[in-house]
């Protein structure tokens, strides 16, 4: 009884909320440690240049593309930017051969899915082909912009000296014909689904596994063999696994191959 007489109250509740406060900072840390990169963690140096089959790894970089990446043997189909622009940029081109085509450039952004079927609904003419080059973004306006094209019919491409990396294939496997260039690009890896971050992963953990399954929901209702998830979950995520021909064929995230 003595005991409980000396005890108060007050200092066991902040003992408490301290104790509550510790185990959040390990959770929180742990999650972060996760997400940033660590200081101690071994470096591993790519491979630079053109990919072959083996040896399809490269760095992954938003800010622009790599010209090293694909052969320089040839003219490019479409005038790209170097830089890639901080949110999708539209532009019309007349291609020999290709016609009237549309070209995405640049990171996909929030709300980039309505400013694409704004800019697609003001045409005067509708495009032969939506040509891509982009480092990726944000999943579901890729996933956005997948069906949309997919509902105006039509097709898609990464044309010579083009990159589609990250969330942009699933805008590619939107067309209805989906043409890839071997001086072209298409890469994977593994990618965030607005997960939260700061806070303990096992509260994200719904969230991703809700993620992935729209994204394969989304390549089965195109016609594209969820298969080529594989390559993004089995890619990490500052790195780019580039698809050789065989495997965007196999995969149907190409229905035809060019150069």
């Amino acid at each position: 009884m003595s005991l409980l007489s000396r005890f108060d109250p007050r200092s066991g509740l902040r003992y408490v909320l301290i104790l509550q406060l510790a185990i959040a900072g390990v959770l929180i840390a742990s999650d972060v440690l996760g997400v940033v990169p660590s200081p101690f963690k071994e470096r591993v140096e790519l491979p630079t240049g053109p990919v072959s089959p083996g040896d399809q790894r490269r760095e992954y970089r938003t800010d622009r593309s790599d010209p090293s990446l694909v052969p320089q043997d040839g003219p490019l189909d479409v005038s790209v930017p170097e830089v890639f622009p901080d949110r999708l940029d539209f532009s019309v081109q007349e291609v020999e051969g290709l016609g009237r085509v549309l070209l995405l450039s640049g990171q996909i952004e929030v709300d980039d899915s309505s400013r694409f079927a704004s800019y697609l609904s003001d045409m005067q003419e509708k495009p032969d082909l939506v040509a891509l080059h982009s480092p990726g973004g944000v999943v579901s306006e890729a996933l956005s912009i997948g069906k949309k094209v997919r509902e105006a019919d039509l097709a898609s491409a990464v044309l010579a000296g083009a990159m589609c990396v990250s969330s942009c294939p699933y805008i590619l496997a939107g067309g209805q014909e989906r043409i890839v260039s071997m001086r072209g690009i298409v890469g994977m890896h593994q990618h965030y689904y607005e997960q939260p971050r700061l806070i303990p992963v096992v509260f994200a953990v719904e969230g991703i596994q809700k993620g992935q399954g729209e994204t394969m929901r989304h390549l089965i209702d195109l016609g594209v063999d969820p298969s080529l998830m594989l390559y993004s979950l089995n890619t990490p995520p500052e790195e780019i696994y580039a698809l050789i021909e065989e495997e965007l064929l196999g995969t149907r995230i190409a229905t035809q191959i060019i150069d």
